[in-house]
């Protein structure tokens, strides 16, 4: 109620039914009835999880009357944009609104920009732009859709918002098809929940009444509410679902080269001499044929160690893009799974923190290729900025080691921004053999990063560099910071030393 008595226009997320609540039919399903559906039915990419579904709301309201951390508002790269749902954000935000707009000196297609809330219900509202659709150029416009919800999300988790009101970014004015891009919304925010999400609460899907009934259609194949759902939403999954985040997975253009260039294929059963005789002096005159050059005088080169230094970066550029290449195209979600790498907030220099939880690694399980792409598609957009890692050893056994050849192949497969954006490594609850092995590897194995590694014993010394907030730990880390030092490991706690206040630092050997 507003001060005068009158009912609030603004609805509380809180008070809205969650996607998984919304299905009375089949949501308990028995352990003999699951059991049987794994056994005889194939299970989707979309598994059913009720803790997801229950993250997620689909209303049909504005979205700027949203209750909630924060609102999506659509708009064009100079954020001036006039469609129905930014119109109604201006008007119930207020003017400061337009003011705070300015200073963000537009905001590029895909790309997510943050301003307050001001007179809205939500705290913040964040800015997107989605792409002008043309089915020519298809592939770049689901991409762009893709990076306006994943960047929305990635604002979301950095900011620490529990909830999230999202608008039907592609408006009507630009052209995108309603149904794919449904798709891609749906899928980008239920693979983010199931990577990222533990600290989001609630994302609700706000629509209009043209657009309710494409989401009530297409939310079951990525939200499934029971196994029977599950199994029965498979076969209308599209033929592109994404890959482990969600990403439109552009193929690879192959070309087909046949053993006897020059030869029509219809005579490949020909005797070989008889496609010797074949006339190839136009092999090798067009552009395309002398792009690589000699392959294996480029290697033979290298060997000999003849090749110019330029050459050798453009041959570590051609390697680490068919590295890439090869992580956007292929499933990673059991890597994912293993929540072993992650983006967390940012440290007191302003740097994107990355964490590496090295208990989470059952080295001798894992296809450890998998895991060197997996590591490429999620760090490839963090290396153009400075950044920094912190690595928890914190209760690692042999099982967990890394081996320091797969750690010599990922510094040498990476591309030359990783080494250089690289700030700092934080090594947290080393052991003495950790410490020793991780001096052999900087000294001998590697160049240029023994400087940038940094022994931490205690969650307090970490905290100088980067503050707690700006970390998501996993609980066993603390438990163990907890137990092994004298002072707790969060400030604003009572410190378990003898003297009051003490403010020490307990400096540990793990």
């Amino acid at each position: 109620m507003d001060p005068l008595g009158a009912p609030s226009q603004f609805v509380d997320v809180d008070t809205l039914l969650s996607w998984g609540d919304s299905y009375e039919d089949e949501v308990d399903c028995s352990d003999s009835t699951a059991e049987a559906f794994q056994e005889d039915a194939s299970r989707s990419p979309f598994v059913y999880s009720r803790d997801i579904n229950g993250k997620v709301v689909l209303w049909k309201g504005d979205v700027a009357l949203l209750n909630c951390t924060a609102i999506v508002n659509t708009s064009n790269e100079s954020l001036t944009d006039k469609n129905p749902v930014s119109e109604s954000i201006f008007m119930l935000a207020g003017p400061d609104l337009k003011e705070d707009l300015q200073k963000l000196k537009g905001c590029r297609t895909g790309e997510a920009k943050l301003t307050k809330g001001f007179n809205l219900a939500a705290r913040f509202i964040i800015h997107t732009v989605g792409p002008k659709y043309k089915s020519r150029y298809r592939t770049a416009a689901e991409s762009s859709l893709y990076s306006c919800y994943r960047n929305v999300l990635q604002l979301a988790k950095e900011q620490s918002m529990s909830s999230v009101g999202f608008c039907v970014i592609n408006s009507a004015k630009r052209g995108y098809p309603l149904e794919d891009a449904t798709h891609i919304a749906l899928r980008t925010v239920r693979r983010f929940l199931e990577i990222h999400g533990e600290n989001i609460e609630k994302v609700v899907f706000a629509v209009s009444e043209l657009e309710e009934a494409t989401y009530q259609k297409l939310l079951p194949l990525y939200f499934p509410r029971s196994l029977k759902e599950e199994i029965r939403s498979l076969p209308y999954l599209p033929a592109d679902i994404g890959n482990a985040e969600g990403e439109p997975v552009v193929p690879e253009r192959q070309i087909r080269i046949s053993e006897k260039p020059g030869a029509s294929e219809d005579n490949e059963e020909e005797d070989e001499d008889e496609g010797l005789g074949v006339d190839l002096s136009f092999i090798g005159s067009h552009a395309f044929a002398r792009m690589e050059g000699d392959i294996d005088k480029q290697r033979k080169l290298i060997l000999q160690g003849q090749l110019s230094e330029a050459a050798l970066q453009k041959q570590h550029q051609r390697n680490y893009n068919r590295w890439l290449c090869q992580a956007r195209s292929e499933d990673l979600s059991d890597i994912a799974s293993l929540k072993a790498l992650y983006q967390t907030g940012v440290d007191n220099c302003g740097r994107t923190v990355m964490v590496v939880v090295g208990r989470n690694i059952p080295v001798t399980l894992i296809d450890m290729d998998k895991a060197l792409l997996y590591f490429i598609h999620v760090m490839d957009h963090i290396a153009v900025k400075e950044y920094v890692l912190v690595y928890f050893h914190t209760l690692t056994s042999d099982y967990n080691h890394l081996d320091s050849d797969f750690l010599k192949k990922l510094y040498d497969v990476v591309d030359i921004k990783y080494k250089r954006n690289l700030k700092a490594v934080y090594f947290v609850h080393p052991t003495f053999r950790s410490k020793v092995s991780t001096w052999f590897f900087t000294t001998f194995s590697v160049s240029g990063l023994k400087d940038k590694i940094h022994h931490v014993d205690s969650l307090q010394q970490l905290f100088s560099a980067i503050s707690p907030e700006q970390i998501d730990f996993p609980p066993f880390v603390l438990e163990y910071d907890a137990r092994v030092s004298a002072c707790p490991p969060l400030p604003g706690v009572v410190c378990r030393c003898a003297a009051a206040a003490c403010g020490c630092v307990t400096e540990r050997q793990v």
